[in-house]
């Protein structure tokens, strides 16, 4: 596949990471030195800074066998996993070195309740025995639970206060790694699919990285609490050594500053684990889909430190020739020391796919033989498979990224969270324009014919530095129980962005028949602009979680932002690049602009029932319009983003039926959206309903729905003088009704147990593709269906999606509909070896 410039950038990338698994290597030898050099086995330790206690017991089932399999989870105050373990054949676990503190114990396994014992006390010098008794559930997501308690009791790490679901007056959702397993599950993009309010795509989604909205508004992916930098040309994400994704539905106002108001969406990797084992997984599939992972995870030998690596392999021709790869290799170490937990870990991608911006272009007007515009629904009487954007497009990139996080139980009262990220991308693209005209054929008699059409070709190289320290305050005023986050957030990001454009593409002669004769040889590009683009985030931030009694919690946040953004021209480009005020962008003025946005959040919860609560929030957002597609234009002030949320959250039943049901209503101004590749800024509202279900039907049978019903509308968008207004319209890709249904049965075939059936139903309302609402992809509907067995540490499945073989679409942009993909079929082995 032809790229720009990428060779010596991967190279630079895969020299980089195995530097840094060389360090980690170093880190290894370095504590197994020390320990030598001072003559102590490394397993013991070498001085009193090495905490010598362990916490360790047994997990069994309501009968006292042992529960083989069980993740057992050690998780401080601040909502982070500080020990981790699997339980051997004989139920059995331990988690060594734990340092002194108070922390939560979490248990979670393959059909049961989820488990939780908070409040445990760990002095420097104790070594605990915490012996296990699990229950069945409702759930196959791997969440933590509260003994005889909530699924709701979830300490999320996007809250940084260590809070339990229940008790955050947002709407959070968790999918666990057992969810994803269960459905075959190889990407972000599958599994987010089940989620109450999240749809792929958007405005501008061009196919090559992953975009989602929620509640009809973009979200933002953050991996371990650290965001993907740029947010509008972004990364596809694997599953790749993923235990869970958490979403936090609407602005993280204090907790994540520069942030969308449609949400948080944060993936979080597991943690080394002290008990030796390894697995392998292979997966295969139509399209040409082969996919390969493997981990390993144990202890080094040195006290305290443990060890984790995780690769991928992933290669696929992909539906309409969308071929794509992935090759992930990510080790990580952690440490305990002291009172300090310290994690390293180093992440290198290297990424390739083939945008398809124009999809099925639309063509449906009702009477398309005298309309000179494009209209309607996209183009039927042609396969699924035909394709109308160029055939050299391409979407490729190199991504390192070192994080290092220490979490430090400085007193009984105060945790202090310290975060580090460093991350490199090199982007390159290559990809049609999402517009284009539909009129009759020049060329072929009686047809017609695709005109207008262009190409980009851009060069992004981007480096994003991100630090973090978060002291966390436990503390009362009177009756009142406080925890209190406070931090500071300091953020670079540079971006060297060049792109070039052409507008001398053929025309499509019969759109029914297309042929595309474009080469990239004598395809003709116009430098636009080389600009080197920086910004600096600055923040101070405290949220306060008070408990003023056992059921009446309040929590408030608000953070302070100093914002600079600069744009310095390289070159001079197009001769009509202009700033919004209209003055010219060139060489060698710098242009910036200065912000100091505040961000708050406030809401209350009030356990009404045994198991029920209902809450209440208000938060303000502000979110830096800054990326290489935002800036073409000049530096944009920021958007701003109000939401208001109202619910309640239960379980009643013994457990077995859980729930959750929210109104909202939230509003975003100053909305950067890509229209035939020009900026445009607008304002939106969304308000509606939304309702998630948990339920157990017996011992064996699981259901888990979710619908969502919104009400999406532009309220104000800058037009043309004499041009019709917009406002009122439905943005682009926001669907009124969203629904989605899992089940599964676990079954016995010949009195052997293991096996289990599963099948799952999604449903979209009608995408508009562009602000006039004349284009539109339709509603659908598909079922998936999985069967799988599991036995001692081994896991098979098959699985078929879009069972009924519907003509669907997942996003709409201004050319065409993205088609989903037809029937299919999937393969996936697991094994596990070792301790584990």
């Amino acid at each position: 596949m032809t790229s720009f410039g990428l060779k010596e950038d991967r190279k630079l990338v895969c020299s980089s990471l195995w530097i840094a698994v060389g360090a980690l290597g170093l880190c290894v030898l370095a504590g197994q030195a020390f320990a030598a050099e001072n003559d102590v086995a490394p397993a013991i330790g070498c001085c009193n800074a090495f905490v010598q206690n362990t916490a360790a017991g047994e997990v069994v089932d309501s009968s006292g066998a042992a529960v083989v399999n069980a993740e057992v989870t050690l998780v401080n105050g601040q909502g982070h996993a500080v020990r981790h373990a699997t339980t051997n054949e004989h139920g059995a676990y331990s988690l060594p070195a734990v340092p002194a503190g108070v922390y939560s114990l979490t248990v979670a396994a393959n059909g049961f309740a989820g488990y939780e014992q908070a409040g445990i006390t760990v002095t420097a010098t104790q070594n605990l025995t915490l012996n296990v008794q699990l229950k069945l559930e409702a759930t196959s997501q791997s969440v933590t639970v509260k003994d005889s308690s909530a699924l709701l009791e979830v300490q999320p790490s996007v809250g940084k206060t260590g809070t339990l679901i229940e008790d955050i007056p947002n709407s959070v959702q968790i999918i666990g790694h057992l969810r994803a397993e269960e459905q075959g599950d190889v990407s972000l993009r599958e599994t987010i699919r089940n989620s109450s309010g999240i749809i792929q795509g958007g405005a501008d989604g061009f196919g090559f990285g992953d975009k989602f909205q929620i509640r009809g508004m973009e979200a933002r992916i953050y991996n371990d609490g650290f965001s993907d930098g740029d947010a509008r040309n972004g990364i596809p994400h694997s599953l790749n050594g993923v235990d869970h994704v958490e979403i936090l539905e609407g602005p993280g106002s204090a907790l994540f500053g520069s942030g969308p108001p449609g949400g948080t969406i944060n993936m979080v990797h597991y943690l080394p684990s002290a008990v030796p084992h390894y697995g392998l997984d292979f997966h295969t599939g139509s399209f040409g889909l082969y996919s390969g992972s493997a981990f390993a995870t144990g202890h080094t030998g040195v006290q305290g430190l443990d060890y984790r690596v995780d690769g991928l392999a992933q290669h696929e021709d992909g539906f309409r020739s969308l071929e794509s790869s992935d090759y992930e290799l990510r080790p990580e170490l952690s440490w305990a020391v002291g009172n300090h937990f310290l994690t390293v870990s180093a992440d290198g991608r290297d990424l390739n796919a083939v945008p398809d911006p124009a999809g099925l272009i639309y063509v449906n007007a009702a009477d398309p033989l005298h309309t000179a515009t494009l209209g309607g629904t996209p183009i039927t009487g042609v396969s699924r498979e035909t394709k109308y954007s160029t055939p050299f497009s391409l979407g490729d990139q190199t991504m390192g990224r070192l994080i290092v996080a220490d979490s430090w139980a400085a007193k009984p009262y105060v945790t202090v969270g310290t975060h580090f990220s460093y991350m490199y991308r090199n982007l390159s693209i290559l990809r049609n324009g999402d517009a284009g005209t539909i009129g009759p054929s020049t060329t072929v008699p009686g047809a017609f014919q695709l005109s207008g059409r262009s190409l980009r070709k851009q060069h992004d190289v981007l480096n994003d530095v991100d630090y973090e320290a978060e002291p966390v305050w436990r503390f009362q005023t009177g009756k009142i129980r406080h925890t209190l986050l406070t931090g500071f957030e300091g953020q670079h990001q540079g971006i060297y962005v060049k792109r070039f454009t052409s507008t001398s593409l053929p025309n499509i002669g019969d759109i029914y028949h297309p042929v595309l004769t474009e080469t990239l040889a004598t395809t003709s590009f116009t430098e636009n602009f080389y600009d080197d683009l920086t910004a600096n985030y600055f923040g101070l931030y405290a949220t306060d979680q008070m408990d003023i009694t056992d059921k009446w919690k309040i929590r408030i946040g608000g953070r302070e932002d100093i914002w600079n953004t600069g744009l310095r021209p390289l070159i001079n480009g197009s001769p009509t690049r202009s700033l919004g005020n209209g003055v010219a962008i060139v060489t060698p003025n710098t242009y910036t602009r200065d912000d100091d946005p505040f961000s708050w959040n406030v809401g209350t919860v009030y356990r009404v029932l045994p198991g029920i609560s209902t809450y209440f929030g208000i938060a303000h957002s502000n979110l830096a319009n800054f990326s290489s597609e935002s800036t073409s234009n000049g530096i944009q002030a920021p958007e701003t983003g109000m939401q208001y949320e109202g619910g309640v959250k239960g379980e009643v039943l013994q457990n077995h039926l859980t729930f959750t049901a929210a109104g909202f209503d939230v509003i975003r101004n100053n909305v950067f959206t890509l229209l035939n590749d020009i900026p445009n800024f607008s304002n939106q509202k969304t308000y509606g309903f939304e309702a998630n279900v948990e339920a157990l039907v017996g011992a064996h049978w699981r259901l888990s729905s979710n619908t969502t019903i919104q009400h999406a509308a532009l309220t104000y968008v800058p037009v043309a003088v004499g041009a019709p207004s917009v406002n009122g319209n439905t943005p682009v890709g926001v669907p009124a009704h969203i629904f989605n249904f899992w089940t599964s049965y676990d079954f016995k075939v010949s009195r052997v147990s293991g096996f289990r059936i599963g099948g799952g139903i999604a449903a979209r309302d009608r995408m508009f593709g562009n602000q006039t609402n004349l284009y539109s992809v339709p509603s659908y509907v598909t079922l998936d269906t999985v069967v799988s067995y599991t036995g001692h540490k081994f896991t098979g499945s098959v699985g078929v999606r879009n069972l009924t073989d519907q003509l669907w679409f997942s996003a709409s942009n201004g050319a065409g509909g993205f088609v989903g993909e037809p029937r299919s079929a999937f393969f996936e082995l697991k094994r596990i070896f070792g301790s584990r």
